[in-house]
């Protein structure tokens, strides 16, 4: 028999016909999210496991996969929920798809930008209620883009994507990034290269969170830097909840440390802290960085192009390295 492809989650028609087509595949119809069961019963089954970010592929699921299964195919671009140094112990590839979401999740971190600094929930919460009665020279007043400092931490793809649509709105932008990227990129963007982090949030007027969420980038923003941001300063967050440090964060809310903040992650999502909620500075999505039909479509063919590689006895292009 041809080799067993499982889906985990449902995924756009067109991506689900194609696979249909190629593979041996089962698919998710009732978009029925797997418990760590299913993920067991799977990983004993599957040649190809297809994952979301829903999956929490942990080594308590890998401990007891079948030497049949040879490949984690990730439909995203984070891989923060499997367990790749277990992965690469058993022997299974890991790909993702990078490059397809740049332009969708970073038009999410400006639209958060924009929303939060103009205060758009509030506005339109107020309308809905019935409270908006007039205007006032003094009502809803939010915060002018223009001249304001922009600092991104993770100069990647979508850190660059972003920093390019800031620009057009005036903004001076400012980076933080494992390395310094190329000068004529730089120079392009207009962008300032800061070697403290520290140093940069403290002279930040918005604060955009788009570094992979790594061992290394867990609660980058700690308690002690969200202290360290201006009082009239706003944090965004596109990437992965677990970047920050969501007690703190909900601490500098309470406190007026910072002025706000645009979330479209969080740190136990969906289950989404009630907190938060609370807030009316707090411009909350869920998870839509890329819900776009360009990119899920995208993201599948990346999906299909690397199961097909791989079980053409190729080493896909997108591999995932522990």
């Amino acid at each position: 028999m041809k080799p067993l492809v499982i889906v985990t989650r449902k995924l756009p028609a067109s991506v689900e016909l194609r696979m249909k087509e190629l593979f041996n595949v089962r698919l998710n119809g009732d978009d029925k999210v797997f418990t760590q069961k299913d993920l067991i019963a799977a990983v004993k089954e599957a040649h190809v496991l297809v994952t979301t970010v829903t999956d929490k592929i942990s080594w308590d699921v890998l401990s007891k996969v079948a030497p049949d299964l040879k490949m984690i195919a990730n439909y995203g671009v984070g891989v923060d929920h499997i367990d790749l140094v277990s992965a690469r112990n058993k022997g299974i590839t890991v790909t993702n798809t990078p490059g397809v979401l740049t332009e969708d999740t970073a038009d999410m971190a400006m639209l958060l930008i924009l929303g939060i600094t103009r205060r758009m929930s509030e506005g339109e919460k107020m309308l809905r209620a019935g409270k908006w009665k007039i205007w006032s020279p003094t009502g809803m007043l939010g915060m002018r883009l223009r001249d304001k400092n922009l600092g991104i931490i993770g100069m990647g793809r979508i850190g660059q994507a972003l920093a390019l649509r800031a620009k057009t709105f005036g903004l001076n932008i400012h980076y933080h990034n494992r390395q310094k990227i190329d000068d004529g990129l730089e120079k392009n963007i207009g962008a300032t290269y800061w070697t403290s982090l520290d140093q940069m949030i403290t002279q930040m007027d918005i604060i955009s969170l788009n570094c992979s969420s790594t061992p290394d980038t867990r609660h980058i923003m700690s308690r002690r830097r969200i202290g360290l941001m201006k009082k009239n300063a706003y944090l965004i967050n596109t990437t992965r909840g677990d970047v920050v440090d969501e007690d703190a964060l909900i601490w500098a809310l309470e406190e007026e440390i910072i002025a706000g903040v645009g979330l479209d992650v969080y740190k136990n999502e969906p289950n989404i802290n009630p907190r938060l909620l609370n807030f009316d500075n707090a411009l909350l999505t869920p998870h839509m960085g890329s819900a776009t039909d360009e990119a899920r479509i995208a993201m599948g063919e990346k999906v299909i192009m690397n199961v097909k590689i791989f079980l053409d006895g190729h080493s896909p292009r997108d591999r995932v390295l522990a």
